[in-house]
């Protein structure tokens, strides 16, 4: 199907089985009310992460970020946009930002606040919601940006700040008297930059948990001192202190972590990259402790007091540009454009057939884009 170039298009998904999904067409966007800001969507990044975002879409809130008609959702996905039109003075056309983005062709917001370094969406659906979602950073004044590492940011920045904070807060908690941290879905770029963080901390050897279809490439990365197949798990020494980080979300994996780990210290629950077999909600006869859901969010609160928000930055910065330059050696980022190609990438990665040192970074506009290694 061909859309109008400059015409708005929005993907959508059904919220009851995301394997159905549709593109809505509508006009340009008309002339704007007073004190709103319209955002041209120029690309943005689709991974396994973004699937953990539906199926926390209720609980959550996640489609709540940006509305559709009864029964469907957009999913949330990290982007830059350019302002190409402004009815608030505080914002210049022309303005580029990173930030929380639909899958579309255009974001209309309603800033509560604007200044240098950050425009914030004060749109009432967003009331409520975690702050951070809500915040476009210019690129300007990012202190993260760079041309060279664009993409590579679009793809990872939210999911190295999660795993960032995930071993802060293990590291805070002294690894809850653990010295491995066992991580599921391993191949996952939330898992790598965790297992990253675990491993240059010094404090703890990060042990990967994936499927035989990625364990080559788990295990030539580096940042693991051990991976394993997922069948192979009773492997490991029953009587180890261990952590248990769940990105796969998987109910069967978490009850045979819980069961066959007789010191299992702590069990956090942090994605789902399985998520055809993923609960939200704990079984409540698991052995051991009972898994603690992580939302990044409330522990950017705290560090936000603990440290101030410079002094937050700062310590993301160092580890961001340390993991982002280890990931030279395995990432390689793959443009592609157009609603067709938007499509298909979505359900492979809804499949989990990318590949996973593969980095899809996407447009809704019909524009050549070659893929390319950072």
């Amino acid at each position: 199907m061909v859309y109008a170039h400059g015409a708005s298009l929005d993907f959508l998904v059904k919220k009851d089985d995301w394997r159905l999904c549709r593109f809505v067409g509508s006009p340009p966007p008309g002339d704007l009310r007073p004190g709103r800001v319209l955002f041209r969507v120029d690309r943005f990044a689709l991974t396994a992460n973004n699937i953990t975002y539906a199926l926390a879409g209720d609980s959550l809130g996640y489609w709540r970020f940006f509305p559709a008609e009864p029964g469907w959702g957009r999913i949330p996905v990290m982007g830059f946009g350019d302002v190409v039109r402004s009815a608030e003075p505080r914002i210049a056309v022309g303005t580029r930002c990173f930030g929380f983005f639909p899958m579309s062709r255009y974001l209309e917001i309603e800033p509560s606040s604007a200044s240098r370094t950050q425009i914030v969406d004060g749109a009432p659906h967003r009331v409520g919601l975690a702050p951070i979602y809500a915040q476009y950073t210019p690129i300007d004044a990012d202190p993260l940006y760079s041309d060279a590492t664009a993409d590579p940011l679009l793809l990872m920045r939210g999911l190295y700040l999660t795993s960032f904070l995930v071993e802060d807060f293990l590291t805070e908690r002294d690894l809850f008297g653990a010295r491995s941290v066992l991580i599921s879905s391993a191949s996952s770029k939330t898992s790598i930059a965790l297992a990253f963080q675990v491993s240059r901390g010094g404090r703890a050897k990060a042990v990967g948990l994936t499927s035989p279809r990625n364990l080559a490439f788990a295990k030539s990365l580096g940042c693991y001192e051990r991976v394993l197949p997922y069948d192979a798990l009773t492997s490991l020494p029953a009587d180890t202190p261990v952590v248990y980080v769940d990105l796969a979300g998987s109910a069967a994996v978490l009850r045979a972590v819980h069961e066959h780990f007789h010191e299992l210290r702590h069990s956090c629950t942090v994605g789902a990259t399985h998520w055809d077999a993923a609960r939200l909600a704990a079984p409540q006869d698991l052995p051991g402790p009972r898994p603690e859901f992580f939302f990044a969010p409330t522990r950017i609160d705290k560090r936000s007091k603990d440290w101030g928000g410079e002094g937050l930055q700062r310590r993301i910065g160092e580890g961001w540009r340390a993991f982002c330059d280890a990931s030279r050696a395995w990432l390689r980022v793959v443009r592609s454009s157009g609603p067709e190609a938007v499509e298909r990438i979505y359900q492979e990665t809804l499949a989990g057939r990318t590949q996973p040192r593969d980095g899809h970074v996407l447009s809704l506009w019909d524009e050549p884009a070659p893929s390319v290694r950072h």
